[in-house]
């Protein structure tokens, strides 16, 4: 059974993880905090807050990092202009992506807040089955578009038209659509910030979860479904400036 475990020899009954448990799964008796292990969800706040490095969890521990300012924190300018200079990138090069910045990509998702922290959204990266998900993708969509499925602006006789060439597919999985959107979205900024291109494919999202032959290559369960799918791969165009976009519609209350 999973457990929060807290040292009471290093624990100087400060009260705060108590008062930071959203639960109330922690009290103070005797001066020491006492971990009730009831209602518990695994945030982690408990771990994070204790000045003590008093508070331990049954599993994880070898990844905690301790905050340092230099390495944790960046430029409010800079980060906006990360966001700002975004692009969805439609032309690759014929190069492998490094396994190394695909798994750092699924880090940024895995480390994104989650309903609960339910921890919910799963990953797929698709690389050798491209070709044949591609000849599905694009068998089951002529079969939308004579049914009257609208495609306008998309050309399905010009080459890879969905995937546009990129040697990498991300998918993320989850019941929590919020969750697993949140974690994409981190995704790919992860991608742009190791050099990499990247764009999300609605279209592909709608085909896969409604086609028998993908969710048999992609080994879907019946209560799975696809959220997102990011193509991934190294741009083979540079773009030299940010764009124009409509001001922010906000309301102050």
């Amino acid at each position: 059974m999973f457990k929060i475990r807290i040292a009471q020899t290093n624990c100087t009954g400060c009260g705060l993880c108590v008062s930071d448990c959203i639960v109330n799964d922690i009290e103070l008796r005797d001066g020491k905090a006492l971990p009730l292990n009831k209602n518990c969800f695994k945030c982690g706040h408990c771990i994070a807050i204790c000045p003590q490095k008093a508070v331990t969890m049954d599993e994880g521990m070898e990844e905690i990092k301790e905050y340092e300012e230099s390495s944790f924190t960046i430029a409010p300018e800079n980060f906006l202009n990360v966001v700002k200079f975004r692009r969805s990138v439609r032309q690759y090069q014929d190069r492998e992506v490094e396994r190394e910045k695909i798994e750092k990509i699924i880090e940024a998702g895995r480390y994104t807040e989650t309903t609960s922290n339910s921890q919910g959204v799963s990953y797929i990266v698709i690389q050798e089955e491209i070709p044949r998900i591609r000849q599905s993708a694009a068998r089951k969509l002529k079969k939308l578009v004579r049914i009257g499925y609208n495609v306008s602006g998309l050309d399905t006789e010009k080459g890879d038209f969905l995937f546009r060439n990129a040697p990498v597919l991300i998918l993320t999985v989850a019941k929590n659509e919020v969750d697993a959107a949140l974690a994409a979205s981190n995704m790919e900024i992860m991608a742009v910030t190791q050099g990499l291109g990247a764009f999300f494919i609605g279209l592909f999202v709608i085909i896969a979860n409604h086609d028998k032959k993908i969710k048999e290559i992609l080994d879907l369960q019946d209560d799975e479904q696809i959220v997102t799918c990011m193509a991934v791969g190294y741009s083979s165009i540079r773009y030299l400036r940010t764009v124009p976009r409509k001001k922010a519609r906000i309301r102050w209350k």
